[in-house]
């Protein structure tokens, strides 16, 4: 804004402010006047992302005009909530850094106008983190086909977290959906992310005995659930740490999951909500491992369809000690596991009778060079 300021100083230009100019809030405003010609039956609430607070404002000022009963909501990212900081503080709070996923409103500080008018019409704010923002995403373009960016999606799940925290049903809700400037590259982002805001994946590190055998008890723990990924690497004699992802319908079925694999014996720690695990650690289980002797290295390939991966772990011979293991479903027709098997060298043609008979494809990757330095 200073530089702004500078130019316009030099040159006799005209400045406009992003948000924080009555002409810029009364256009945003006429988005109001749409909503309110457009949908004339009862509205419990309308929801509006906030940055600078210049879409909110000039909505707000609108509708309070004309229905005062409809409640206006703000929604802002967890780690940028300068209007929600400053309506709490009573005065405008400047952040020391913002987060950037929805850059669209990673705004610092809000401005004079916005924050008056927003304290005078703004009902209450509901935050919204990285998750419940990628669920919304997917949840539009599942409706519709359309993509939004992150902060364009940040009243629909601001609308989302407040119908499920106040049990709404049977009201109309209204959420603005204010941008559609998606960067490709967040795309898998995103999508990695969404079941996570949908409560539809779990994850968990479950230690189970480092024997041949124990895996296969744990996938009977399992039973006829949906697993979205499964990550190990030998590393311990005595006991074995699994990484694992679960399909879920809501987050209490997560909870009563753990309890169940707690009740099999097996120690159970909930990740479901750990930031360094879902960004970072899910992608470094694995390393070299002084305990992996005899290992064979393969690929495979299989139909995406529930029981394959059990059917996989099932026909093995529990003779034979998995060392590695990792799955990831990714919507896929097909699965493709990477496995690593300790067969002695004197049961080499059981193992070619076990892929013989799986039925699946398969590569033998134990010459692969870059298995040979990160792995074996």
């Amino acid at each position: 804004l200073r530089f702004c300021a500078s130019i316009r100083s030099g040159k006799n230009l005209t400045f406009i402010h992003p948000f924080d100019d009555p002409h810029v809030i009364a256009g945003q405003g006429t988005i109001g006047m749409e909503i309110l010609r457009q949908y004339q039956k009862p509205i419990h609430a309308i929801f509006v992302a906030i940055g600078g607070g210049g879409l909110i404002s000039g909505i707000a000022a609108y509708v309070k005009r004309l229905r005062p009963e409809i409640k206006i909501i703000g929604v802002e990212p967890v780690d940028s909530d300068a209007m929600n900081q400053s309506l709490k503080a009573g005065k405008r709070v400047r952040l020391s850094q913002v987060g950037l996923f929805a850059d669209g409103v990673a705004v610092r500080e809000v401005g004079e106008e916005t924050f008056r008018l927003c304290q005078e019409y703004v009902d209450e704010i509901v935050l919204v983190d990285t998750d419940d923002v990628c669920a919304a995403i997917k949840d539009v373009f599942e409706d519709t086909r359309s993509i939004l960016e992150p902060a364009g999606a940040l009243a629909i799940a601001g609308a989302k977290a407040y119908a499920e925290r106040e049990q709404i049903s049977g009201e109309t809700l209204i959420a603005v959906a204010c941008g559609a400037n998606m960067n490709f590259d967040r795309l898998r982002f995103v999508a990695e992310r969404a079941e996570f805001g949908e409560r539809r994946e779990a994850i968990y590190a479950v230690t189970i005995p480092e024997q041949p055998g124990s895996l296969r008890k744990f996938c009977d723990c399992l039973g006829k659930r949906n697993l979205t990924e499964f990550s190990y690497r030998i590393a311990d004699e005595q006991e074995a740490h699994i990484f694992i992802g679960v399909q879920i319908q809501n987050r209490a079925d997560a909870v009563k999951m753990a309890a169940s694999f707690e009740a099999c014996g097996f120690k159970t720690l909930d990740l479901t909500d750990d930031e360094l695990t879902k960004l970072h650690l899910r992608h470094m289980v694995g390393g070299r491992s002084s305990l992996a002797h005899h290992e064979l290295f393969y690929r495979f390939e299989f139909p995406e369809r529930p029981g394959a991966l059990m059917k996989f772990v099932g026909s093995m011979s529990p003779n034979w000690n998995i060392s590695v293991f990792h799955y990831r479903n990714n919507g896929a027709d097909y699965g493709r596991i990477v496995v690593g098997i300790q067969v002695p060298p004197d049961e080499m043609k059981e193992w070619q009778a076990f892929l013989d008979t799986l039925g699946y494809q398969y590569w033998d990757e134990s010459q692969n060079p870059a298995y040979k330095l990160f792995l074996g």
